[in-house]
């Protein structure tokens, strides 16, 4: 499948994933949408890729949702509005969950504006880098609708519940200093290497085993809505797996012959 609106690029086993419609601030259209899941699908399959970079092209990450989709949707005839709306928030969720699941480390590289569901699309990687002009608004109260890509679940997470709600509440615009200060950035970065810059961390990320780190990601993800049992219930079949992992059996024969004691010399 050739892409439109997606640049998927890897070298290095990183994978970069780039929102490709520059002229529309990477506005996220259905066809768009079509195109990110089977990228998104395409790298979480492939086991050669170890980490995965996410930004946009030209000077936004994403606008959010393309209002044209918007238009359309409120011109459809009144009995398919509710079914319509349903079918496409199904799509938007697959996406986002998609990015959150990942079997490997995602980061999001934030060149520029990250409005609405680009925000969302942020919080569901990872980690977020950002440069200089990156900014964040949550500005579905502008449209009259709620957080559908995952920013009700993400941000209180990353900022607490009574800040996350005055950032939805008034959808006002976060610039990358505070947003950094308040955990939605974990790293400021220029924006002429902000690319680089991620590829170097999720390099990083992503250099060790993968099967630990897939496994690791998926009971964290968890975590705060585990007990303390369940986590460890996770965690032990989790390691039972990673006992036979490749990984795990050359790392440990690895470091018995680096240990072991070295030959004495012969005797003549």
């Amino acid at each position: 499948m050739s892409f439109t609106f997606i640049d998927l690029r890897v070298e290095a086993a990183i994978a970069t994933i780039t929102l490709n419609r520059p002229d529309k601030r990477n506005a996220m259209s259905d066809a768009m949408r079509t195109e990110f899941i089977e990228a998104l699908e395409r790298v979480a399959a492939d086991k050669a890729i170890k980490a995965l970079v996410l930004t946009g092209a030209g000077k936004g990450f994403c606008a959010g949702g393309d209002i044209s989709g918007m238009e359309k949707r409120m011109n459809a005839p009144a009995g398919e509005v509710g079914f319509n709306g349903w079918h496409r928030q199904q799509r938007v969720h697959h996406t986002q969950a998609l990015l959150h699941t990942m079997p490997k480390p995602v980061i999001a590289a934030v060149n520029g504006a990250a409005s609405g569901l680009g925000a969302d699309t942020a919080l569901a990687c990872d980690f977020i880098i950002a440069s200089e002009w990156a900014n964040f608004t949550w500005s579905y109260i502008h449209r009259g609708i709620v957080p559908d890509g995952g920013g009700m679940y993400f941000l209180p997470r990353r900022v607490g519940l009574a800040k996350a709600k005055e950032l939805i509440f008034t959808g006002r615009k976060v610039d990358v200093d505070e947003a950094l200060k308040l955990g939605i950035v974990d790293r400021k970065t220029a924006g002429d290497t902000l690319l680089g810059d991620a590829q170097a961390w999720a390099a990083e990320l992503g250099k060790g085993s993968s099967t630990a780190l897939a496994l690791t990601k998926t009971i964290l993800n968890q975590s705060f809505e585990l007990s303390s049992h369940d986590v460890f219930a996770q965690g032990s079949q989790a390691q039972g797996v990673c006992y036979t992992s490749t990984e795990h059996r050359e790392s440990v024969m690895a470091f018995l012959a680096k240990s072991a004691p070295a030959p004495a010399a012969a005797k003549e």
